[in-house]
């Protein structure tokens, strides 16, 4: 079952289907072609046929740089736009806990923004030693409502989620994996996918029923939250699209410059 995308590759191999995000140089940022890619991937999913197991990875240096900025300016400057991603998130966060079929994510290289509430939304997480997990939202001016606030929680514990999503600043893979918010680690990017690879063939040979009910058990608890957590720092993130303070730190990122915040 194959499907072609114009910034991922999907492809299923027996029982296991894999994503990869396949635009390198621009670190795999998730705009708004990328997200709606994914989307259409996950919802496709949702009905997984002979697929027992999905694999997410990604090409080059990084997994995913998470939004583009530029494409934040331009929700700013379009309400109707703004709607668009605001149901493209909701269809994403919602989408990865109602995939029946366990989710590995193969973490080469580092992942920040939305791409990270993608990873934490995975059932298992493998990464490298030498990358870094993050949550930027604030430091351009943003709530983190793309799931930031539902999954960091789930990840890291409500203290460590606060640390990093009240700062920007990102978790070492290593600390992550102390947390629990990484289920494997490795020594090098190199060797992300082959463990991947390796549980993904080990769930897939096991009793596809019993797999896919444990799971469904699993996430329903973090659906019930997404009602709650994710609808709420959703809405506030798409209020906050509207301030003064937003386009301060668009313009001073773009400008590097030093920012200057008023509080509107």
């Amino acid at each position: 079952m194959e499907k072609a995308y114009e910034t991922l590759t999907f492809t299923q191999d027996g029982p296991i289907a894999r994503v990869v995000l396949t635009r390198p140089e621009i670190l795999n940022r998730m705009d708004d072609v990328t997200s709606a890619e994914l989307v259409d991937v996950i919802e496709r999913m949702r009905r997984p046929g002979a697929a027992r197991v999905l694999v997410f990875s990604s090409t080059g240096k990084a997994f995913s740089a998470g939004g583009d900025l530029d494409e934040v300016r331009r929700l700013v400057e379009d309400p109707e736009r703004r709607a668009d991603a605001w149901d493209m998130s909701r269809r994403m966060i919602y989408g990865m806990y109602e995939i029946p079929i366990p989710t590995v994510m193969a973490l080469q290289g580092d992942v920040f923004g939305l791409g990270t509430s993608m990873a934490l939304s995975g059932d298992i997480v493998v990464a490298s030693k030498n990358v870094r997990i993050g949550d930027p939202h604030v430091k351009v001016g943003l709530a983190a409502g793309d799931g930031g606030c539902l999954v960091w929680p789930a990840a890291f514990g409500m203290m460590r989620a606060r640390r990093h999503l009240l700062t920007g600043d990102p978790i070492a893979a290593e600390e992550a994996h102390r947390l629990g918010g990484i289920s494997d680690l490795v020594e090098t990017p190199e060797e992300v996918l082959p463990l991947a690879e390796k549980i993904a063939a080990k769930i897939a040979a096991l009793p596809p029923i019993a797999v896919q009910f444990t799971k469904r058990s699993l996430n329903h608890a973090m659906h019930k939250q997404a009602v709650d957590v994710f609808e709420f720092s959703l809405a506030l993130e798409q209020y906050g699209m509207v301030s003064e303070d937003l386009l301060e730190a668009l313009d001073a990122f773009k400008n590097k410059r030093a920012p200057v915040y008023r509080n509107r």
